[in-house]
């Protein structure tokens, strides 16, 4: 992936926002004015009107707390907790989470964030032996299999490991059902779940050009998870042993039972 996926939930500034950046390029964001323009509004009294700046590297994103009063917090969520505290005035502080959540102080009940997707972590075949770094060969799909974008895939393609011949590919409420018997997921969403769908398609598989707004999103993304499972299974991303990812099936009860 080369550059970063910056995005403002729905209701943080109003609709949902999504801004992809490549090597170089940046987004501010804060509360803004019309002297203090901002690339991401943020709609909170406690939010100062430049709060901060995000930029993409080749391989990581820096974060810069323009704030004069206020840390904020980059929260991984796909660890246990794990967590960056960026104090106020620091520039470029680098982030290594590949999916991160910038977290501000706010005067409301819901936090206001930002989430970011950021440049593949690349790894190394592991196959390949031996030989200088110029020379070693790389994955082609960077995957990090504790991630939850990759429960969704494993989620996605189980009919056909455990089938072979399933009518279709699950759809988004039926991941969503599948994975809430997960502990460290049992908050999962619908729309999180469509999110990782896009990820996948258009981030980590790469699978045609990504839709640029929603309604183009929403029109695609049947057709998303149809391709995302065939170049899964095709290339063997995902097998019989990621099933055990997954929590336990629940069996059905006999009558009478």
């Amino acid at each position: 992936m080369s550059g970063i996926v910056v995005h403002l939930p729905e209701g943080v500034g109003g609709d949902a926002v999504t801004l992809r950046l490549g090597p170089g390029e940046r987004v501010r964001f804060g509360r803004g004015s019309s002297t203090t323009p901002v690339d991401l509004r943020l709609g909170d009294e406690a939010v100062s009107r430049l709060a901060g700046e995000i930029r993409a590297t080749d391989d990581h994103w820096q974060l810069s707390n323009l704030s004069t009063t206020h840390g904020y917090l980059v929260e991984n969520p796909e660890g246990a907790g794990e967590y960056l505290r960026v104090p106020p005035r620091r520039v470029g502080a680098p982030i290594p989470f590949e999916f991160a959540r910038v977290v501000l102080p706010s005067r409301r009940e819901s936090p206001v964030y930002l989430q970011v997707f950021a440049p593949d972590h690349v790894y190394l075949d592991p196959r390949a032996t031996g030989g200088s770094w110029e020379s070693r060969t790389l994955t082609a799909y960077s995957l990090d299999e504790t991630a939850t974008y990759f429960l969704v895939l494993v989620a996605l393609c189980e009919p056909w490991l455990r089938d072979r011949s399933p009518v279709a590919v699950p759809t988004t409420p039926q991941v969503v059902e599948r994975l809430r018997a997960h502990a460290a997921r049992a908050g999962i969403t619908a729309r999180a779940v469509s999110a990782h769908i896009d990820y996948l398609a258009d981030e980590k598989l790469r699978i045609g050009p990504p839709a640029q707004d929603g309604a183009a999103r929403a029109d695609r993304r049947n057709g998303k998870r149809e391709a995302v499972v065939g170049l899964a299974l095709k290339f063997g991303i995902v097998s019989e042993e990621h099933l055990a990812l997954l929590p336990p099936r629940s069996e059905p009860t006999e009558p009478g039972r």
